[in-house]
C-alpha cells in the first residue's frame, strides 16, 4: 500500500492546491479516466466542506487529506479541526421542500461519487473509497466486442 499525505490552512484558494494533488496521485499511482471524474468532484466537495462548514474558513485551522493506494482502491481521508456535525441527520436535499436551497446537495453528492463513505470523529474525518474493479478494463468490453464481431 501507498500512501501521500499533505495539510493546507483552511481557505478556499487551496482547493487548487488539493485539485493538483489529485492530478498528481491521478499520473503517479495510474488511476483510471472512469473514476478520476468522480474522485476529483467527490475530494474537492469534503475538502471544501472541512474549509467552509467545519474550520469555518479559520485559516489557523487545518485540513488534513491523505491518499491511500492499494491493488484494489484509492481511499482518501480529509479531517478537519472544527466541531464535527451529525452526518446522520442530513436533509435530503432531492425532497421537493428541499430543491431550492442553494446549499446542501455536497454530502449527497459525495456520497452518490464513492464507492464507499465513512465518517468518524464526529463527522470531522471522512473517508471516501473509490473501487479499482477489472469490470472496465479487458474482461467485459472483449467479451462484447466478441459478441458483437460474431
Amino acid at each position: 500500500m501507498k500512501q501521500v499525505k499533505i495539510q493546507i490552512p483552511s481557505l478556499v484558494e487551496n482547493i487548487r492546491v488539493v485539485e493538483s494533488f489529485i492530478d498528481n496521485s491521478k499520473d503517479t499511482f495510474h488511476i483510471e479516466d472512469d473514476i478520476y471524474g468522480n474522485i476529483m468532484v467527490a475530494v474537492t466537495e469534503a475538502v471544501n466542506n472541512a474549509i467552509r462548514h467545519g474550520n469555518k474558513f479559520d485559516r489557523d485551522k487545518n485540513v488534513h487529506l491523505s491518499l491511500e493506494v492499494d491493488a484494489n482502491r484509492v481511499k482518501f481521508e480529509v479531517e478537519d479541526q472544527g466541531q464535527g456535525f451529525d452526518y446522520n441527520n442530513l436533509i435530503d436535499p432531492t425532497a421537493p421542500e428541499n430543491l431550492e436551497n442553494p446549499g446542501g446537495r455536497g454530502i449527497f453528492l459525495i456520497r452518490h461519487l464513492a464507492d464507499e463513505v465513512e465518517f468518524s470523529k464526529d463527522g470531522r474525518n471522512v473517508q471516501l473509497t473509490f473501487f479499482l474493479t477489472p469490470e472496465n478494463s479487458g474482461t467485459e468490453t472483449s467479451s462484447a466486442s466478441d459478441h458483437t464481431a460474431a
